[in-house]
């Protein structure tokens, strides 16, 4: 760490900047946006360009070499870490929620999604707003007739692969004919790339549902949905309910990837997930390798207490300390 410090010190001393490239996951951008742009103005002579190009490239990116460093809120495959050109570290980041959106003028009620529900819009067996299972979870709400128009991501995306998850885990029909990916086959509805273009369709069309991390929904003051969760709960997206499915985890796995969707607890938030960094070894670069690790350290130091103002959970304190343990053995 020392070492790392010194080398950006020098950088900066001779009027060099150094230029890191990331690549990733939209789910995460907004902390991570927050937290290259600090870092880069405490480290003069560090520039972090990361492209919020979704999960799937983020990956691809790294896998093939091209950038420094790369992001998801998937986890790698084992096929996908089998394949890569390079061994890929995952770093857990922070924790995030997806939430159901939707446009549904004259409907002023927090509407409620079962998860057989919510499954059954996607796999388009539910096609209108006044079904009788959407009434059922929503007692004394006048809903319109009207179809329901259903936004997903079009792009390889983290934020998919958590709410395809989390169907896989509620609905056995769902696991059986899509399943949980990155990108999965679309059963119906139209695709637009990336939270942010998720957020501006569901917004701007009436009568639409999608899904998106947390703060998107916040950002574009887009109403979002209770979800009734394991405990048989109904809950809402919040920074508790993250961090109380964080809670549930017993014993990390060493490489960090694991699932917290439709976690027990009694006011969990069943479509919680980690987002991670995922670090190449060796690096592309001997020298920003050194400024990624004295990054991280930051990040664990400084950036995880800025997490909560952008509706993301920070890392529980167990989950940290295993990590900064991690990031000393990275090259």
């Amino acid at each position: 760490m020392f070492f790392a410090a010194a080398l950006i010190a020098c950088v900066a001393s001779q009027g060099l900047a150094q230029k890191l490239n990331g690549a990733g996951a939209t789910f995460p951008y907004p902390i991570y946006s927050k937290w290259f742009s600090e870092y880069s103005a405490q480290h003069p002579g560090v520039q972090i360009n990361y492209q919020s190009i979704g999960s799937g490239g983020g990956i691809r990116q790294v896998t093939s070499g091209t950038v420094d460093f790369g992001a998801s809120d998937g986890p790698m495959t084992d096929a996908q870490l089998a394949e890569s050109k390079v061994k890929i570290v995952h770093i857990p980041t922070v924790l995030g929620a997806v939430v159901p959106i939707y446009n549904l003028p004259g409907v002023s009620a927090e509407l409620r999604f079962s998860p057989d529900v919510l499954a059954d819009i996607y796999l388009g067996k539910i096609t209108n707003w006044n079904d009788s299972r959407i009434a059922k979870d929503n007692p004394g709400v006048s809903l319109p007739g009207s179809r329901i128009n259903v936004v997903h991501r079009s792009d390889g995306s983290g934020t998919t692969y958590i709410f395809t998850d989390y169907l896989s885990k509620v609905s056995p029909d769902w696991k059986n004919s899509v399943g949980r990916n990155t990108a999965v086959p679309w059963p119906v509805g139209i695709g637009a790339k990336g939270n942010e273009n998720v957020a501006s369709m569901v917004r701007q069309l009436p009568g639409t549902i999608g899904y998106v991390e947390l703060i998107y929904a916040l950002q574009n003051k887009i109403p979002f949905g209770y979800i009734r969760n394991a405990a048989g709960n109904w809950v809402k997206g919040s920074i508790d309910g993250v961090t109380e499915a964080a809670a549930t985890i017993k014993s990390m796995p060493a490489d960090y990837r694991v699932s917290i969707t439709n976690a027990p607890g009694r006011n969990a938030y069943p479509i919680s997930s980690f987002t991670w960094l995922l670090i190449p070894q060796p690096p592309v670069n001997a020298a920003n390798g050194k400024v990624i690790k004295d990054f991280l350290n930051w990040m664990l130091d400084h950036g995880e207490s800025e997490a909560s103002a952008l509706y993301y959970a920070p890392l529980p304190k167990s989950v940290a300390d295993k990590v900064r343990v991690t990031i000393s053995q990275l090259k």
